[in-house]
């Protein structure tokens, strides 16, 4: 048995079953003898299907063992059409990164009072309207990393606790939670 075959696969004539075979130029996957004549006639399988017509064997429906290849997520074309520059191409993307990048530099340079709380609130709000880019687009570039339902709730719980965490920092919280004194209140004393 050689790596990515099945006890089902019959051995290639002139070559024992445990020597490795060899990659098929035609299509990437391990080569094998064309079929005999006399077995391609008497398997009922590849005889019902047609598939054994041109000497091909039949390809499993089977989940192959090793991925060659990733498949685009959901969203993963182009949110305009060929012909449009790349950033035009990418612009849900460039949106939500540069809503975030401004609100990074605010943070940064902090340039008047409650900076950091704009700042933050700008970050969150970048993710909030990534999530609703993701629900509302359908095809949205590069800014869809996994499925539509993982992506909302990933940028929308991040943009959320992000927005949340800006208006109850400290000093002089823009959002008073007592739940949240008083867990403050227990664990500290």
């Amino acid at each position: 048995m050689g790596a990515g075959t099945s006890p089902a696969d019959p051995a290639p004539v002139g070559r024992a079953a445990d020597e490795p075979r060899e990659p098929d130029e035609r299509d990437g996957t391990a080569g094998t003898a064309p079929p005999d004549p006399a077995t391609a006639a008497t398997d009922t399988d590849t005889a019902t299907d047609g598939a054994a017509t041109g000497g091909r064997p039949r390809r499993s429906r089977r989940f192959p063992r090793f991925t060659r290849d990733t498949a685009r997520p959901e969203g993963g074309g182009r949110a305009a059409s060929g012909d449009a520059p790349a950033p035009a191409r990418q612009w849900p993307l460039l949106t939500v990164l540069g809503a975030a990048g401004l609100g990074l530099l605010i943070v940064v340079l902090d340039p008047f009072d409650q900076a950091f709380r704009i700042g933050t609130i700008l970050i969150g709000g970048a993710l909030i309207s990534g999530a609703v880019l993701r629900w509302v687009v359908p095809s949205v570039g590069m800014l869809a990393v996994r499925s539509r339902f993982t992506d909302l709730v990933t940028y929308g719980l991040m943009g959320t606790l992000i927005v949340l965490l800006a208006l109850v920092a400290q000093p002089a919280p823009w959002l008073d939670v007592p739940i949240l004194e008083d867990a403050v209140r227990f664990t500290i004393r």
